[in-house]
């Protein structure tokens, strides 16, 4: 039974002093302070061990934790945090990708990062659950827009095209472009047709080179050229970029793990660095369970989406 807990170490003491007096039966003297003989007679064997200090709380973490992660995981898992800001889930794919045995679970991974103070309490706890949507295959709906712009050190400012798979969070483009013009955006787009095929749709916001700010029920020349090959094309409200909510948290992650990490010389050096994260971002998390498809399962969409740009 419990201690009172208005002042635990003073009650213990209390009661060892009464028990050594014999003034009570032992029995009585447990009733009178609410604990069982079996608790009443360990204070009284530990003060005979340790004195005063045996009535102190011991640790009750056990001796032996059979079932603990490895120093080697854990140790693996702090430098996948440190490298790229991921969570538990994507942490996991990437050491299993990495061909390391016994990696611990995605929970476990999440609760390594908050007993290593590399989880924000405040944070975790504004955390909320999400219902998500998403089109049920490969190339239904692509989301598209630019990441805002930001200076490199030598030719000028660079605003990276990015295009989002809705159903497997594919990245379909990620290109550093020093303009965004309706010409850079078709020829990134032409490319990603003919390695993807052709979506059913795209999905934008209502700024240039997409939309008509000034006319928002006016096609604009992209949009003219895509509807004549066949997309359907269409756009987010205003004010509400959560339409195109996958591509916008893309750009939080690139933000994060990329554009905050560096200091880009040129276009170029950029490209580079995008390229080498858009690797390392697919093998993470393309084949996790949140995912639901990878790169793969896009490139066999394409037998029902044969109509490269090039033949249309």
């Amino acid at each position: 039974m419990p201690w009172n807990v208005k002042d635990t170490m003073s009650l213990r003491q209390e009661f060892v002093c009464l028990a050594i007096q014999h003034s009570l039966p032992f029995s009585e003297l447990c009733r009178r302070f609410n604990i069982s003989r079996q608790t009443g007679y360990k204070w009284l064997e530990r003060h005979r061990a340790e004195g005063g200090d045996g009535l102190a709380d011991r640790s009750r973490r056990p001796h032996h934790s059979p079932c603990a992660s490895p120093d080697q995981a854990v140790q693996a898992v702090l430098a996948l945090r440190r490298e790229h800001g991921w969570g538990g889930r994507k942490i996991a794919r990437r050491l299993l990708d990495l061909g390391m045995t016994g990696v611990p679970a995605a929970a476990t991974i999440t609760e390594i990062l908050r007993r290593h103070g590399m989880i924000h309490p405040h944070a975790s706890a504004q955390r909320q659950h999400w219902q998500r949507f998403e089109h049920a295959y490969p190339n239904s709906l692509w989301q598209m827009d630019f990441k805002g712009d930001f200076a490199t050190l030598e030719t000028g400012r660079c605003s990276p095209l990015t295009v989002l798979d809705d159903h497997s969070r594919f990245n379909i483009v990620l290109a550093a472009c020093s303009r965004t013009t309706t010409e850079v955006v078709r020829t990134e787009l032409e490319r990603a047709f003919r390695c993807y095929g052709l979506p059913v749709r795209i999905n934008t916001d209502n700024g240039a080179p997409w939309g008509a700010p000034s006319a928002p029920r006016q096609l604009t020349e992209l949009a003219v050229w895509l509807i004549r090959l066949g997309i359907r094309v269409s756009y987010s409200r205003p004010y509400h970029p959560q339409t195109n909510g996958k591509d916008e948290r893309f750009h939080r992650t690139l933000k994060a793990e990329v554009l905050e990490r560096h200091a880009f010389t040129t276009h170029a050096h950029v490209q580079r660095e995008l390229e080498r994260w858009r690797g390392v971002q697919h093998r993470a998390s393309a084949r996790g369970a949140r995912y639901g498809h990878s790169a793969h399962a896009l490139q066999a969409q394409r037998a029902g989406h044969a109509r490269a740009a090039a033949g249309a």
